[in-house]
């Protein structure tokens, strides 16, 4: 038996892993001009999308798991990006919300996907919509 099945260069996991690794390496120097994680970049572009939101909401809208969103907030209140605060019209709910240099910070990051995308010399821009479609429906398969 040649077990095909259990090699490497034949998973489509292990491109998935190794896609999200380079990309992440991609983003580093990026956001190291912001001095953000990725994590914490992608809850900033959530905010910026949305202010003022539950805590709930920003965990489903960035698919971070609830533990690590706990600590990514924390840090980002101590860098003075956000805060999070009780709902005034449901004290059991906290909201987080920009403070004015988490605000600020939208205009120094405008330029961050463009700068990554620049890195994509083989993949042209109907070929990544193509690709985020197909991990959306492996996100959605898989998640279900």
């Amino acid at each position: 038996m040649s077990f095909e099945q259990l090699k490497l260069k034949n998973q489509l996991c292990h491109r998935l892993y190794m896609a999200s690794n380079s990309i992440a390496r991609a983003y580093r120097e990026p956001l190291a001009e912001l001095n953000l994680t990725y994590p914490q970049y992608v809850v900033m572009m959530a905010l910026w999308e949305q202010d003022q939101i539950t805590i709930a909401e920003l965990i489903n809208n960035t698919a971070i798991d609830g533990g690590a969103m706990t600590q990514i907030l924390k840090k980002m209140t101590d860098k003075s990006l956000l805060a999070v605060v009780k709902d005034e019209h449901d004290k059991r709910k906290r909201l987080v919300q920009l403070t004015q240099q988490g605000q600020s910070l939208k205009l120094k990051a405008a330029d961050i996907p463009s700068k990554v995308l620049c890195k994509f010399n083989n993949v042209n821009t109907e070929q990544a919509k193509q690709l985020m479609q197909l991990l959306d429906l492996v996100v959605n398969d898989l998640s279900n």
